[in-house]
Order: C-alpha cells, then sequence, then structure tokens
C-alpha cells in the first residue's frame, strides 16, 4: 500500500510540472499575435503550436477535473485569460440566413498555385497537376482570382497557364507582379485575374526584400455595377524549407560537414521569416487602412491566427472564414503543420457568405473562396 502511495505522489509531481509547463507555453502563446516577433523571439513559435499546447491543456483540465483537484481551477483560469483567442483558430461563424443572388455579391478565389507544378520531375504528372488546378479554377468560376507563387511563361511555351486561365474564365483584365528569370522567358510571383474593370491597380513594396524573396502585395481597383472594391493580393514572407539547398556545407576550414536536421532547418528559416513578416503585414495593413474604397484583403500570409502578422488586419477588418464557418480549417497541406495561413479580410461594412476550402490539394496549399457583398443589399 506504501509503494502504491508513493506511485500515486510521484505521478502526481510530474503532472503538476507538465501542467505548469503547459499552462506557461499557453500564457506565451496569447502574446504572439501583440508582440513584435523582433521584441522577442521566441514568442511566435508559442503562436505556432498553440493548437497543441491548446490540446494538452484541455486534456489536463479534463484529469484534474475527474480527480477534483483545484489544478483543475488554475487550468480552467488560464484557458479563460484566452478568451475570443481561442476562437481564433476554431471559429463558430455561419453563414447569414439570406444569401446574397451572384450579381450583387463579389466570388473572390485565392489560391497559393506552388507554380502549379512546374518542378515536378515527370511532365506527364507536371501537365495532369496543372490540368487538375485549372479544372478547379473553372468549377468554383470567380469574379476575382488571386494567385500567389503563380508562374507563367512568356510565348511560345508548352506550359501555358496565365493565357489559359484568360481564356477559360473570361477575364476582362489583370494585374501581376514578377520576378523575371531570362533564361527559359520564365515569370515567378502574384497575379489578380479580374472579370470585371480595374480602375487603377498598385504595388506594395516591401523594405525587408531581398533578391532571393519572391513575396509581393499587389492590389486592384474594381467597379462591379456602381460599387467599386480595392482588392490586394498579400504574399507575406515564406519559410522556404527547402533542405536541397543546404546538402553540402564548408566549415572555416573547407571541410564539407553534414547539412542541419529538418527540425534545425525549420527553425532557423522561421527565425529568420517572421520579423520579415511582421514589418511587411505593417506596411500593407498601413496602405489598407487608407484605401478610399470598400477593401477585400487575401492571399498567403504564411502566418497563423495567433500571429503577430494576422493581427495586424484582424484589428480593423473581419476575417470571412470566421463569419461563414464552424471549425478549424486548416489551408497548408506542406511539410510544416502550419494549419490555416491563407485568408480572406474584407472591411466591416462588407460582408462574406459561401466560404469554402478546396477538399483535395494540387498544391501545398488548398484554395479558398467566398463571396462578399455589401450589408445593405437586402
Amino acid at each position: 500500500m506504501g509503494n502504491l502511495l508513493k506511485k500515486i505522489l510521484r505521478f502526481s509531481t510530474f503532472l503538476k510540472i507538465g501542467t505548469i509547463i503547459c499552462l506557461s507555453g499557453l500564457l506565451m502563446s496569447y502574446l504572439a499575435p501583440f508582440v513584435h516577433p523582433s521584441t522577442l523571439l521566441i514568442i511566435p513559435f508559442f503562436g505556432l503550436a498553440y493548437p497543441i499546447i491548446l490540446l494538452i491543456t484541455l486534456v489536463l483540465l479534463v484529469i484534474w477535473s475527474l480527480v477534483k483537484s483545484k489544478w483543475a481551477i488554475y487550468t480552467l483560469v488560464v484557458l479563460l485569460i484566452g478568451g475570443k483567442l481561442h476562437f481564433r483558430i476554431i471559429s463558430l461563424g455561419s453563414d447569414n440566413e439570406f444569401m446574397p443572388k451572384d450579381e450583387k455579391a463579389l466570388t473572390i478565389l485565392s489560391y497559393n498555385v506552388r507554380l502549379f507544378g512546374l518542378y515536378n520531375s515527370d511532365e506527364d504528372e507536371r501537365i495532369t497537376n496543372r490540368n487538375a488546378i485549372f479544372n478547379y479554377i473553372e468549377s468554383v468560376n470567380p469574379d476575382l482570382a488571386c494567385f500567389q507563387e503563380f508562374y507563367h511563361q512568356d510565348h511560345p511555351t508548352s506550359f501555358a497557364t496565365r493565357d489559359s486561365l484568360i481564356n477559360s474564365l473570361e477575364i476582362r483584365d489583370y494585374h501581376e507582379r514578377y520576378a523575371h528569370k531570362l533564361k527559359g522567358r520564365q515569370n515567378f510571383g502574384v497575379c489578380i485575374l479580374s472579370k470585371y474593370p480595374i480602375i487603377a491597380k498598385g504595388d506594395i513594396m516591401f523594405d525587408t526584400q531581398s533578391e532571393n524573396d519572391f513575396n509581393y502585395c499587389i492590389y486592384v481597383d474594381v467597379v462591379k455595377n456602381i460599387d467599386t472594391f480595392r482588392v490586394y493580393n498579400v504574399h507575406l514572407q515564406s519559410i522556404k524549407l527547402q533542405k536541397e539547398e543546404y546538402a553540402v556545407f564548408s566549415n572555416q576550414d573547407g571541410r564539407t560537414v553534414e547539412p542541419p536536421s529538418t527540425f534545425h532547418l525549420l527553425i532557423d528559416k522561421l527565425r529568420v521569416a517572421y520579423p520579415k513578416r511582421a514589418e511587411q503585414a505593417i506596411k500593407v495593413a498601413a496602405h489598407v487602412q487608407n484605401s478610399p474604397y470598400p477593401v477585400i484583403v487575401c492571399g498567403d500570409f504564411n502566418d497563423t491566427p495567433m500571429s503577430y502578422s494576422y493581427n495586424q488586419f484582424d484589428k480593423f477588418l473581419k476575417d470571412s472564414f470566421r463569419q461563414c464557418v464552424k471549425g478549424i480549417g486548416p489551408t497548408y497541406v506542406g511539410k510544416v503543420p502550419a494549419g490555416r495561413i491563407d485568408y480572406i479580410f474584407h472591411s466591416k461594412d462588407l460582408n462574406s457568405s459561401n466560404f469554402s476550402i478546396q477538399e483535395k490539394a494540387y498544391s501545398d496549399h488548398r484554395a479558398i473562396s467566398c463571396k462578399i457583398f455589401k450589408e445593405s443589399i437586402y
């Protein structure tokens, strides 16, 4: 009996220590949306890990509740401190009771197409992947399509992308920004395709841009009926987790050394990307706030809802996913378990419905789409 009691006490001690660590991590994750990454670089990592920390915390709450311990109260208090932050990840939204007619709403699609699978080693698979992306976009039939990691090759080409989409979607106008590769006449960047007249267009230049960064923000002013909207296509700083770049390393003596593990490579990439992304988000948000028209901001933010970058927009815009959907809605299917990092925000005097996340992924991101409309249409 004495040995059993000692085991129980030992287990209780370990559980208390684990609870303290977990609750401390949860409190740190609450800070992630409000603390600039350059202030304390470790904070964004807690924001990234928030879903896991939250799940563990909920398990601990159940355990402590079952044994009727005061630690259940401590755990619950820390959970409640998070308040509305929890609903950034777990949405409880729902579509409006009245759906807008198509002629009174803009159907917006945002999609990181990962160059349409350009670097797939098998040519047949490359064409198949590109065509699958085309077919999905055509099924959504958006009024405006915002693409990140877009690719098109100047004529002549056997891998047509932009012109094919312009023809199939009956696009009236477009705006794009690329990094140009003279060899092969290739273009890599972002693009907005519109079925409606674009009366103005522009770019937001990132101060943190380096020659190896292909992240951009462009915008267009679009007229539908008598309404004008400003639509931003945002691709914030990428992690660029390509281990192949690190295949060969040399130390100061010139000797070859082993490349870093995927985990260490990821940490290193995130450490560089977080501050850049924060500055880019600040600059775009400032530009958005000076728009003369209602705005729609969409794209690949490369950051979760528990991040400083997301918070720059959530402070004054609506997240259409949270307006329309119940659930979690992960959009990234790549190597890093990032969850939802693609967004469609809009002005508070606009509304959204029919939010959709692509089911089958043909890129490392799932496409997202929704309808945007003015509340006054009723």
